[in-house]
């Protein structure tokens, strides 16, 4: 790109802003300036990149702190109920813009850096992405704190600060491998700590009755350190808090270690306890009983609660002597939602305050968990599934058992009065598993001790009720609900596609950002051909965006004019990349064989990571990776198609993907996908989307029409009938020999000649054990995928459908979502926030 065209880009960005104030411009100037020399220590003949964007946070900081401030003390004078949101993950991504949108400030700032002489693209480059998450529950989570600010709820976020966020994925001779994702190396000037509230947490030791109290003994004992980041909400004054916890040892040296000069040994219990916000855990939707996950878990339910009952108290205007009639109101002023079973053992650690510290009855104190507890299940998947053996909670945390024996043996003894004789039922129902090793079902604890129950989509909260919690249906009938998932417009359109914001403000106001059902509106330009126009060359642009990062990252030059078919998330088998990779296989068969036919060009692309210990995920991303090399080498492909694996798939870079594709793959298995949140980014970007019936994907097509989307595949009564027939894949090849060819190209290693037998069992394995049935929804894929290229080639048409798709997005706000959320089962109201000067 040439310095002209740069210059060009950069102001056409500040137009699409809206033109910033002079008095702002020069404020922003005078504040960086001071940062850079008095927080930075730099001038600007020494200072790198890196110093100037900490000198922009810090500049940005400033226009926070003031809101954030005054939102506390709204919260404190109004004595308003409160939400606080539990998630063991939180994928932030990066902060600077997000923020500088949110508070108005990006027209100035741009400005700003542009008379400075700086390009504020590579300032936010240097922000590292706060992947504190895995997928889609992170960064579901995330859009929640963004919905939640920009609504006005009197709302926290709880989670841990894991120095390690999710790794850093490198692609090394095909194969995946995993680096430390450092993303604190260089600090975090969006957070404060706030050591002055840090907390004990207890592990280890028993427990011995003292008259009628139990009371937990020589235990070992964590620190947790909290670290506050703001939310600002968008265009309001409003600025929640997001608090995670670090672990930090309770003791210095050891002197007598020290003295006798073993500085390892010194050290050592040191670093034993800070390990516990050390690393996130990289599998989200695989079960890993170890006990540093316990460790985890318990460290942030246990300094939640003790920081959620000290600003209870903190906001009691008098403290009564009793102290049942101290917490008879706490549901009326606390609600706590646990973002899937991860903070469960919030329910246990409650009734343990409660009863052994507070001194509440048992029945007094389980009525106040109940009114303040609520539970989203995220998945029914039965291997991502918590079950802790009771073994390793009773050496981690031993009064937690006793409570959680205690609440499976009133809950049963209200099952048995429900359904008298029906032994079966109380066995399915116990939240103790007695087959094998005892374990302790997290999942059933939840949906006993919380007052509401929800899934994340129509189909998803349906197959709750009708398999994996329907005994618990017949019991709580009035208990499960459906929260479909949403996503925040402010971040997956105003800020990743400006272009696309601006064509959409021009034509139907400025509120659409707030208020995304007003994009309903659009519709009424289907017709419109400039207006199309205008639509297509948006996606143009976006895609020579991507174009350009591929070909900058990897030397790959793309067709612009292909289509750009995208798939990325995390790599695992329900997700069916296979059979993704299969069609893509298909499409170089078919044009090796017929070079001169003609093929509508694609550029297929894959991204996600794979959890390190997921063997089958692992060869997939290498499987990928070598069938990319042999096409984009082959001289009688072409530009016809090739096939990118993007790395170290992140937030920062869905922000450069989502605008830009063309088709969007959500190709789950039916019934296992429980909602998914991409599939809504990629159609608020006006992508089509080719998928089953399953997740959000069912709600898309409500909105849009089914003749504005792709679906194809079995749906969850069909896969429930195929595995009760007896699957038998051999059928299906028997009579698809282009999959019978492309599966015996893996198994021969045609895409790996150097290792060949690499994945034979790769291939042998899928047929022998399709469990996510990619053979029998093959050849619906592949028919469905002809429609795909033959819309394609009437760009009118194609962009008629991509309008629809945009116009029909406004039910996926997050903001509608977390609205659900407050009246339904919060019970909490928007609170408004004066920023008047304050008194003294």
């Amino acid at each position: 790109m040439t310095s002209e065209e740069s210059d060009f880009l950069r102001r056409k960005q500040i137009s699409l802003r809206g033109l910033p104030e002079i008095d702002s411009v020069k404020e922003v100037i005078n504040n960086f300036n001071r940062h850079l020399h008095y927080t930075c220590a730099k001038d600007r003949n020494v200072a790198t990149n890196k110093d100037f964007y900490f000198a922009l946070a810090n500049t940005i900081m400033d226009k926070l702190v003031g809101k954030w401030i005054r939102t506390q003390q709204s919260y404190h004078k109004q004595n308003v109920k409160r939400v606080y949101y539990l998630s063991l993950e939180f994928m932030m991504g990066r902060t600077l813009s997000n923020t500088m949108i949110n508070l108005m400030l990006e027209g100035a700032c741009d400005e700003a850096l542009y008379q400075l002489g700086l390009d504020i693209e590579e300032l936010e480059s240097e922000e590292p992405d706060a992947g504190l998450g895995n997928g889609g529950l992170g960064r579901l989570a995330a859009c929640f704190l963004d919905s939640l600010a920009t609504l006005g709820y009197p709302a926290y976020g709880y989670g841990i600060r894991y120095e390690h966020g999710l790794f850093n994925q490198a692609i090394i001779n095909c194969n995946q491998i995993e680096k430390p994702d450092s993303w604190l190396t260089y600090g975090n000037p969006w957070e404060k700590a706030r050591p002055e509230y840090t907390i004990p947490v207890k592990f280890y030791g028993h427990t011995r009755k003292i008259g009628d109290r139990v009371e937990w003994v020589d235990y070992k004992t964590v620190i947790a350190m909290p670290y506050d980041t703001p939310i600002p909400g968008y265009k309001t004054n409003t600025v929640n808090t997001v608090r995670l916890w670090s672990a930090k040892s309770p003791k210095d040296f050891d002197l007598s270690y020290f003295n006798h000069g073993n500085y390892i040994e010194a050290v050592l219990d040191r670093n034993i306890a800070e390990n516990i916000s050390r690393v996130l855990y990289p599998n989200d939707n695989f079960f890993e009983g170890k006990e540093l996950r316990l460790k985890q878990e318990y460290f942030m339910v246990a300094a939640t609660l003790v920081d959620i009952i000290r600003r209870f108290k903190v906001n009691k205007t008098s403290v009564p002597d009793c102290k049942e009639e101290l917490y008879s109101d706490f549901p009326e002023k606390v609600a706590i939602q646990l973002n899937d079973t991860h903070p469960s053992l919030a329910v246990p650690e409650l009734m343990r305050i409660l009863v052994d510290e507070e001194g509440l009855s048992w029945d007094l104190a389980w009525k106040v968990c109940k009114g303040t507890f609520a539970y989203t299940n995220h998945t029914i998947l039965p291997e991502a599934l918590e079950r802790w053996p009771v073994s390793m909670i009773e050496h981690v945390l031993p009064r937690h058992l006793e409570i959680i024996y205690l609440i499976n043996h009133f809950h049963l003894e209200e099952v048995r009065a429900k359904f008298p004789g029906d032994d079966e039922k109380i066995r399915n129902m116990s939240i103790i598993e007695e087959s094998g090793e005892k374990r302790i079902n997290m999942a059933y604890l939840s949906v006993v001790s919380c007052h509401a129950v929800n899934g994340v989509a129509a189909i998803h909260s349906g197959l709750l009720v009708t398999s994996l919690f329907k005994d618990f249906y017949e019991l709580y009938p009035g208990k499960f609900q459906n929260k479909t998932n949403g996503i925040t417009p402010r971040r997956w359109l105003v800020l990743c596609n400006p272009s696309l914001s601006h064509l959409i403000t021009e034509k139907i106001g400025d509120e659409w950002p707030t208020q995304l059902h007003q994009l309903q509106n659009l519709k009424e330009f289907v017709s419109d051909k400039t207006f199309l126009q205008q639509v297509f060359k948006t996606k143009q642009e976006n895609k020579r965006r991507l174009a350009q990062y591929v070909a900058d990252t990897y030397g790959i030059t793309l067709n612009v004019g292909s289509m750009f078919d995208i798939q990325v998330k995390r790599i695992h088998e329900y997700k069916r990349q296979t059979l993704n990779l299969l069609h893509v296989i298909t499409l170089y068969n078919r044009i090796k064989s017929s070079p001169n036919g003609e093929f509508v060009p694609r550029t297929v692309f894959f991204g996600g990571k794979a959890a390190p210990g997921y063997q089958t995920a692992k060869e997939t991303v290498s499987l990928i990776c070598h069938v990319a090399n042999v096409i984009n080498n082959d001289p009688i492909i072409g530009d016809k198609l090739k096939v990118v694996f993007l790395t170290n798939y992140r937030c920062s870079l869905a922000e450069i993907i989502m605008p830009a594709a063309d088709l969007s793959e959500q190709i789950s298995l039916a019934g296992t996908e429980a909602s998914g949140t991409g599939n809504m980014k990629f159609m608020l970007n006006g992508a089509l989307t080719i998928g089953t019936l399953d997740g959000a994907n069912v709600e898309m097509a409500e909105e849009m029409g089914m003749d504005n989307i792709f679906i194809f595949g079995m749906k969850v009564e069909d896969v429930s009938q195929l595995w009760a027939d007896g699957y038998d894949t051999r059928r299906y090849l028997a009579r698809l020999p282009e999959l019978q060819l492309a599966l015996n190209q893996i198994r021969a290693g045609v895409f790996n000649p150097a290792e060949p037998h690499k994945f034979s069992d790769f291939s042998d394995n899928l047929i022998a054990n399709d469990r996510f049935c990619v053979i029998a929804d093959y050849e619906d894929y592949i028919k469905c995928q002809e429609g795909v290229s033959e819309l394609y080639m009437d760009w009118i048409k194609w962009t008629e459908k991509c309008l629809l798709n945009i116009a029909s997005a406004g039910k996926f706000s997050s903001d509608r979502t977390i609205k659900e959320y407050a009246d339904e089962i919060w019970d909490i109201q928007p609170v408004q926030v004066d920023l008047n000067p304050p008194k003294e």
